[in-house]
């Protein structure tokens, strides 16, 4: 069994709860540009992949669906069996489809950020888990550096690229590298069409990992999707243009309501 950490809840306790998920090798932090202005209509909630911020390391290994099973639990403890929207980017955003897939009754609407159905390729994952294993993830920080942000975007957000960077310096090798290898075996395709609730997938423009033809598969493949770019982001879009990330999830999750 594994446990990730949930944060405190923000936001007024009659607003519609949303969950908001991390990419692999950030926390929380990924989305402080953003939660503030969300949680004016909903009550926010974020979490930590395992080994990664207020969550205890992984020593076993683990599956996507493991993820999605453990956050509903965690959010039971916290909160009881609230149903609740949600978005996540990257492996937030594949545990995010787990849920869609596993947890239909508890999920509303889910936003999927930077992400895709499959991610990467097998032989990548596990080249990278070994990787880790062996020079730690400090060896990440400049390649992510290059994948995570936009042309400008540590330049236009520097404490904030730092302190990411620094999480993912901080993150704990193994559960990692165990990240990684759910990752290599992650692949929900041919299950897309099983998703009943709305969908929104986003991609960024300069985002080489989990590109515009990834979101367009999300958005065709389940019945009720649609997708987006945003044009001046790449795979951490909530760092990267929080403003047009916060109008298009409040377009998404209120859809009566004028986005803010």
């Amino acid at each position: 069994m594994i446990d990730v950490a949930v944060s405190a809840a923000v936001g007024s306790e009659q607003a519609p709860l949303l969950v908001l998920g991390p990419s692999l090798g950030t926390t929380s932090i990924l989305w402080e540009a953003v939660w503030p202005s969300l949680a004016l209509d909903h009550r926010v909630i974020t979490w930590d992949l395992p080994g990664h911020g207020a969550s205890a390391p992984a020593r076993e290994p683990f599956e996507v669906a493991d993820l999605a099973d453990s956050l509903v639990r965690a959010l039971a403890d916290a909160l009881g069996g609230a149903r609740f929207d949600y978005a996540g980017v990257s492996l937030g955003g594949a545990v995010g489809l787990e849920l869609l897939l596993r947890h239909p009754q508890r999920v509303g609407r889910a936003a999927i950020l930077c992400s895709g159905a499959v991610i990467g390729t097998p032989e990548g994952w596990h080249d990278r888990a070994a990787q880790v294993r062996a020079q730690s993830t400090s060896s990440l920080v400049i390649g992510s550096a290059q994948r995570w942000f936009a042309p400008d975007s540590i330049a236009e957000h520097p404490e904030l690229a730092g302190r990411l960077l620094h999480a993912l310096q901080n993150a704990d090798d193994e559960s990692y590298a165990l990240a990684c290898e759910a990752l290599a075996a992650y692949d929900v395709r041919d299950r897309l069409r099983e998703i009943d609730a709305p969908v929104l997938a986003v991609w960024g423009a300069h985002d080489g990992v989990t590109p515009e033809a990834s979101a367009r598969e999300i958005a065709d493949g389940v019945r009720l999707g649609q997708a987006s770019g945003i044009p001046a982001a790449s795979h951490l879009a909530p760092v990267d243009d929080p403003t047009a990330v916060i109008r298009l999830l409040s377009g998404f999750l209120t859809p009566e309501r004028t986005p803010r």
